[in-house]
């Protein structure tokens, strides 16, 4: 996303079987100010609306009728890889959040979650900014550890970090927004994102999503 994007209102789609739960969510994306480009009700729905209404970020639910919530996140992305999708899901499930991770979705919340993490969430999501419910991350982002990939160019790569960068690192992978990162080491938010463009470079990654798995790779999302 980049600064067009910031001169008008996020373009959110929602997909959820349950029309009160639907309405709230609409609802409450609308009175904060972002636009609501649509909403269906399963997963045929959702792709059959998708070209016209073109969303930034598409809020799905999982378990939707056919194609579910993993089928239409798999579609989505092979479609248009810059719609970024968050799941907003009943299912804390590791196989659940594993699954959709697997399929591209940036993001994933429990409807646990409040008004303000939501909104929260889909900003960044927007943004490219991988967002789990608190404990999902470490819990299931640690599967993509692979210790037999850690190749000498990335443990090269990584000494090459500076001290700061490192430590963004770490909250990155503790599933900290840049937000949080910036109050944590009392930085502005842009000081935050260069960091990590700069750590994208270094270890030759391409997106944050990459970026949070390595360093969860790492046990780097410990304390």
């Amino acid at each position: 996303m980049g600064g067009s994007d910031e001169a008008r209102p996020l373009r959110v789609m929602v997909v959820d079987d349950h029309p009160m739960w639907r309405d709230a969510v609409e609802r409450d994306l609308s009175q904060a100010g972002l636009t609501v480009v649509g909403t269906a009700g399963n997963g045929r729905e959702a792709l059959a609306m998708l070209p016209g209404a073109r969303p930034d970020v598409l809020v799905l639910d999982l378990q939707i009728p056919a194609p579910d919530g993993i089928q239409v996140t798999t579609e989505v992305v092979r479609l248009d890889p810059s719609i970024r999708v968050l799941v907003l899901s009943a299912s804390g499930e590791s196989a659940d959040v594993l699954a959709a991770v697997k399929a591209g979705a940036t993001g994933y919340l429990v409807k646990s979650a409040s008004r303000d993490e939501l909104l929260e969430a889909v900003r960044l999501v927007a943004d490219g900014v991988p967002v789990f419910t608190p404990g999902l991350a470490g819990m299931v982002l640690g599967e993509f550890q692979r210790p037999s990939d850690s190749t000498g160019r990335e443990a090269e790569a990584q000494t090459r970090l500076t001290e700061r960068e490192t430590e963004v690192l770490k909250m990155v992978a503790q599933g900290m927004a840049y937000r949080q990162i910036a109050e944590r080491l009392v930085l502005s938010h842009r000081t935050v994102q260069n960091h990590v463009q700069s750590i994208l470079g270094k270890l030759q990654m391409h997106n944050r999503v990459q970026l949070t798995r390595y360093a969860i790779g790492l046990g780097l999302d410990g304390d």
